[in-house]
């Protein structure tokens, strides 16, 4: 979905018609119920995603995201933290796509005394 504003759009606006793998389409509904209707998850509902190709691991990572990222939603509201704005949000998703969670590398030294 990167570089693609219009296929993430068409996945926003229904993930069940989106240009996207059968599998994203799994892992979507699920983490979907597991966000609306989280104590009616089943073990069906694991084995839909097994089938549809995710192992144990990811069914383990998308739980934990899924749940991490509500943690952080609640903890944001109810500290009153601000959002970054729709440009801030735009270039931290570029730079994330280009190197991932990873924080930027230090600048290069200019000789001298190391930083302490």
């Amino acid at each position: 979905m990167l570089g693609s504003k219009e296929h993430v759009q068409a996945v926003l606006d229904d993930v069940q018609t989106a240009p996207i793998p059968e599998a994203e389409k799994a892992l979507f509904a699920f983490v979907d119920k597991l966000n609306d209707t989280p104590g009616d998850v089943r073990r069906e509902d694991v084995e839909r995603m097994k089938a549809a190709g995710w192992s144990d691991e990811a069914v383990y990572d998308a739980v934990s995201v899924c749940a991490l990222f509500n943690f952080y939603n609640r903890w944001i509201d109810g500290t009153g933290v601000q959002g970054l704005s729709p440009a801030m949000y735009e270039r931290s998703g570029k730079r994330m796509a280009a190197g991932g969670y990873l924080p930027a590398p230090p600048p290069p030294s200019s000789g001298g005394e190391p930083e302490r």
